[in-house]
């Protein structure tokens, strides 16, 4: 087998998550004040998209422990019916692993580091490796599609392995 494809997190930003999706974080251009001045609404940081048979918008809430390291990507999974967004409750940095295309390889991934006042919307169809959290527990807010029809593929690595390189 050959050697573990290594991959280096790149910082998190709007224009370099743009293919993957959105960069969910307050945007002070897109926030106004409500409630007699006392509350700022950071307005329309996402738009959520869900299709099919009965298909629902819904909120969960996933409590993530860390993964052995170094960190071993062998799988990437995608929902082909809805996009699905990811923020974090507390304030610890996570990893986002992503892929573009049909058939995701080790080579073709890009790995994100992100702050803990960054989430992240996975658009419909793109490649990303389950929730992969730095601290010993973080949730996360997921929006998230409920409803008929298959909304989860799977695709596993098999001939090389994929290391995440810790920032």
């Amino acid at each position: 087998m050959p050697d573990p494809f290594v991959l280096r997190p790149v910082p998190l930003t709007v224009e370099a998550f743009a293919p993957f999706g959105q960069v969910i974080e307050t945007d002070y251009e897109k926030s106004y004040l409500i409630n007699e001045g006392t509350t700022r609404r950071f307005h329309d940081l996402a738009q959520v998209d869900v299709t099919g048979d009965g298909a629902e918008v819904i909120l969960s809430i996933f409590r993530g422990t860390p993964r052995a390291l170094p960190i071993t990507i062998s799988m990437l999974e995608r929902h082909p019916l809805g996009s699905q967004a990811f923020i974090p409750m507390r304030p610890d940095p996570w990893l986002i692993v992503v892929a573009q295309g049909e058939s995701p390889t080790a080579e073709n991934c890009r790995a994100f580091y992100a702050s803990g006042q960054q989430g992240v919307q996975y658009a419909r169809n793109i490649w990303h490796h389950p929730l992969l959290v730095l601290a010993p527990t973080q949730e996360f807010l997921i929006v998230d599609r409920k409803g008929e029809g298959n909304n989860l593929e799977e695709r596993w690595f098999t001939d090389q392995t994929t290391v995440v390189q810790i920032p």
